[in-house]
């Protein structure tokens, strides 16, 4: 009985099986295998904050990419005396973020839209940057947010040739007490330590004009390259030297002292952004710098 009863449990097993087996292949017979997930590689973004100006204020970076070789672009070190290239570097952000595809996979890019963030909130008050109407007074160069917090000017605070004290136009500026003295310049420093940048672009207004970047040995064989390969197209001519008067202690001779290529582009007015001008002059340098070793 016991032997009978065994026999009965295995055949309603197998009865089972079958079942099951059946009913998998026919209403699965039609079914696609499920999609293996695709990685697409994207650049990275990220927003950081490479240090504060001297009431406090965020100096940030805005990353776009992965890769090993970083491009700087650096807005408003004059803040708001020249915030059309605040300006001009949000633009640029926004259209890496909407074209990440933009950025080579050996980049990363880097934009600082403003460097000098206590002169572009000084320039955002009641005598905001639409006011400015007489340069020749230093103390309507400082309402209208060229200096920080500490009325320096943070392109006079680095380390070539630095002066205790230079000038602007006619004016004289106060340059720190000593190279680096300043939050915003200090901010910048650890920053250039920290990435080695291959190139950094500086924006200015208003003379219409690239500038290229020397200290005492000179104008570096690479920086030569990039600005002209900017200049081609971007159209702004190239200027191998400002001669308007003695400049020292700027941010982009210093680079050219530490061994990074570095040049100023000059927009043609205090408020115009020429965007299609700069956007081609950015993918110049990506260009440029994407080809792969």
């Amino acid at each position: 009985m016991q032997s009978q009863s065994l026999k009965k449990i295995f055949a309603i097993a197998v009865v089972i099986a079958l079942i099951v087996i059946g009913f998998v292949i026919y209403f699965g017979k039609d079914e696609a295998p499920l999609p293996v997930e695709e990685k697409i590689e994207k650049p990275f973004t990220a927003k950081n904050v490479i240090g504060k100006s001297v009431n406090g204020l965020d100096i940030e970076n805005y990353s776009f990419g992965n890769g090993e070789k970083h491009i700087t672009f650096v807005g408003g070190i004059h803040g708001g005396y020249e915030w059309n290239t605040v300006l001009l570097a949000y633009k640029l952000i926004d259209y890496l973020k909407a074209n990440p595809e933009t950025v080579p996979k050996n980049i990363t890019i880097d934009v600082i839209p403003a460097m000098n963030p206590d002169g572009v909130y000084t320039a955002t008050g009641k005598e905001g940057r639409f006011a400015l109407t007489d340069i020749s007074d230093s103390e309507t160069i400082l309402a209208n947010g060229r200096f920080n917090g500490n009325k320096v000017d943070l392109n006079r605070n680095f380390d070539c040739k630095w002066q205790p004290e230079s000038v602007w136009r006619s004016k004289k500026v106060s340059s720190g007490t000593e190279e680096f003295s300043e939050p915003e310049s200090k901010a910048f420093l650890k920053y250039t330590e920290e990435n080695n940048p291959v190139a950094v672009v500086f924006w200015h207004s208003q003379s219409n004009a690239v500038y290229t970047s020397q200290c005492e040995d000179g104008i570096l064989a690479e920086t030569n390259k990039i600005i002209n390969a900017y200049s081609k197209a971007s159209d702004y001519p190239v200027a191998k030297s400002f001669d308007a008067y003695a400049i020292t202690g700027a941010v982009d001779d210093w680079l050219a002292k530490i061994g990074i290529p570095a040049f100023s582009v000059e927009l043609k007015t205090h408020e115009t952004i020429e965007w299609e001008e700069n956007i081609l002059g950015v993918k110049a340098m990506l260009e440029y710098f994407g080809k792969e070793d």
